[in-house]
């Protein structure tokens, strides 16, 4: 018994050991290495599909948006299988290695001659474009990249198991200035991204500038592997997308049974120590996957059978939030279009002083900081004086916040057709209707405030749909609660190369020049950008309609519950 005793207590002590602070470093240095390495392979990417692969402007741009699509897609798939099968350590480990195999294939086609095409001839008339291999190496390489990013997603879930937080902090302040210091720091990563790597890319070439980022994605590897025993582990549980399934087999197959009466509180299965004892009103018909039938014996035998209320009230709040969720498509749209604003960037001057000019594809900088700026003065600044002003604790809801990013999203659709239609008028005045080649003289500072503004929207929507979801969904949904954003960027990603693909066929009918030509010139990126703030704008009034139909959030009613006992109190002290 004693023996037994040490080994227990030995145990006990290693169990401590594991996890907290000391791992932090390594797994955030993973994942900042990781979002250094890949994003900075983002923006001049049209520019390397065009100039060596031989890709028109509409194609190169769809296989950008469907690779963005898929990246955005990868951790909503990554927490499921890491929940499910994989667990939290191998999710990541796995997703480390694949980025890393495909930024170094990825640079492997720079060093390779025979990866790309050959170079134009002078004397030829047409240069020959990528061949079915070629193609098909460039794109494997974008599917690794993707795919090991969703796995390194999970990061942020695996932080929380080494110091034994929940997902979900009770503290709603808390939880907000988590979120928006946490997208701070995302954003820094990017910034150095968009300015160090593209930096590297337009002064030194393709062969460096896609080796530096292999070679981070080699440390931010090798860093997480190197105190792996110290890591806390959690084993891999039911897949929350199993228990959707089964809720909605179980809810078909028991259609014909009556319901209890109402309030009754034996009639539903639920897990012990459960506060629920019956299921909510809402979407009823569900509620009929977590009806007892058979009493006692019933609950034991398979899941497929009967359901518990925690199972049903969670596919519930997936199935509510949707049209939410929904309205955020559009913002996956605006944030889609950097391949248009580093053609417009490239056609018009860049410099700052005579000797420097700011690369084309490093204006999504501004972008990053606006989001950095607005996410901490809006809980450095913002808040805490007007919480000092009105006397009381203030704060804007997750929802009105979803709703300021649309309007901003909306402001920066008008600023880039009106900025836009500025420089296509200076371009055929001086004549370049057939050189988009050439740079105007007109600052290229015009792009700046269209990207502020997209920044501001990212940061009021990003936070408050991440707030948002946090919030309305239960602790078991936390993983899911946090990978929806990058979904609704997913789909707007590929919502973004379906407008493109729709607006060049419609456009070009008859011969005429596509909105979205090769031509940048004879092109009319102004009036897509005009058809892009059209559905910002209708996308904000279908919000008005979600929200509206949504209810109160709990946030909210949380807050109208505190004032409403504020208010009891001082009228009636005793």
């Amino acid at each position: 018994m004693e023996g037994a005793s040490v080994n227990v207590e030995m145990n006990l002590h290693v169990q401590r050991r594991k996890g907290g602070f000391i791992t932090m470093p390594f797994i955030i240095a993973n994942e900042a290495l990781a979002k250094l390495a890949s994003v900075g392979l983002i923006p001049n990417m049209i520019l390397y599909l065009i100039g060596d692969y031989r890709l028109g402007v509409v194609k190169a741009t769809k296989i950008i948006l469907l690779w963005l699509a898929a990246t955005n897609f990868s951790p909503v798939f990554a927490a499921f299988l890491a929940d499910a099968y994989l667990g939290r350590f191998l999710a990541i480990a796995l997703g480390s290695i694949l980025s890393f195999l495909g930024m170094t294939v990825m640079w492997l086609t720079a060093m390779s001659r025979k990866a790309r095409p050959p170079p134009c001839s002078v004397s030829s008339e047409k240069c020959k474009s990528a061949t079915t291999p070629q193609m098909a190496i460039l794109l494997s390489c974008l599917a690794l990249i993707s795919i090991g990013g969703g796995g390194i997603s999970c990061s942020l879930a695996f932080g929380a198991d080494q110091l034994n937080q929940k997902a979900k902090p009770k503290n709603q302040r808390v939880l907000e200035s988590f979120i928006s210091w946490y997208i701070v720091c995302q954003s820094i990563a990017v910034v150095f991204a968009l300015t160090g790597i593209v930096y590297i890319q337009d002064h030194f070439g393709w062969k460096l500038g896609f080796g530096v980022p292999a070679a981070l994605m080699f440390f931010s590897t090798l860093f997480f592997f190197l105190i792996s025993p110290r890591y806390v582990k959690q084993k891999p549980h039911t897949s929350l997308l199993t228990g959707f399934a089964q809720v909605l087999f179980v809810a078909y197959k028991n259609r014909n049974l009556p319901f209890p009466p109402n309030h009754s509180t034996g009639m539903y299965h639920h897990n012990k120590d459960s506060t629920l004892v019956a299921p909510t009103d809402k979407l009823r018909f569900l509620n009929k996957a977590c009806m007892i039938k058979d009493g006692e014996e019933e609950i034991g035998s398979k899941k497929w059978s009967v359901c518990t209320i925690e199972q049903v009230e969670e596919l519930k709040a997936m199935i509510k939030v949707i049209p939410l969720w929904s309205t955020s498509i559009m913002m996956g749209v605006s944030t889609s279009q950097t391949s248009f604003w580093l053609l417009q960037a490239k056609s018009m001057n860049r410099h700052v002083t005579s000797n420097f000019q700011i690369p084309a594809g490093s204006f999504g900088v501004f972008i990053m900081l606006a989001v950095c700026v607005t996410a901490g003065v809006y809980d450095r600044v913002i808040i805490p004086l007007a919480s000092k002003v009105r006397g009381k604790a203030f704060t804007i809801s997750a929802k009105r916040r979803i709703g300021i990013g649309l309007f901003f999203s909306f402001l920066d659709f008008v600023a880039s057709a009106i900025v836009e239609s500025i420089r296509r008028r200076k371009a055929l005045r001086e004549g370049y209707i057939d050189n988009p080649e050439a740079v105007l003289d007109i600052s290229a500072m015009w792009l700046i405030p269209h990207n502020i503004l997209n920044g501001i929207g990212e940061a009021f929507n990003a936070i408050g749909q991440s707030e948002f979801y946090c919030s309305e969904f239960p602790t078991s949904m936390s993983s899911i609660a946090t990978s929806l954003f990058g979904l609704g960027t997913a789909v707007g990603n590929l919502v973004a190369s379906l407008i493109v693909t729709i607006v060049d066929n419609v456009t070009s009918r008859g011969g005429k020049e596509s909105w979205v030509s090769d031509n940048i010139n004879r092109a009319h990126y102004d009036n897509y950008y005009w058809l892009l703030a059209i559905m910002s704008l209708v996308n904000i009034l279908y919000y008005f309609v979600c929200s509206w139909a949504y209810g109160p959030s709990a946030e909210e009613a949380s807050m109208k519950e505190e004032t409403g006992n504020r208010v009891h109190h001082q009228q009636d002290p005793m």
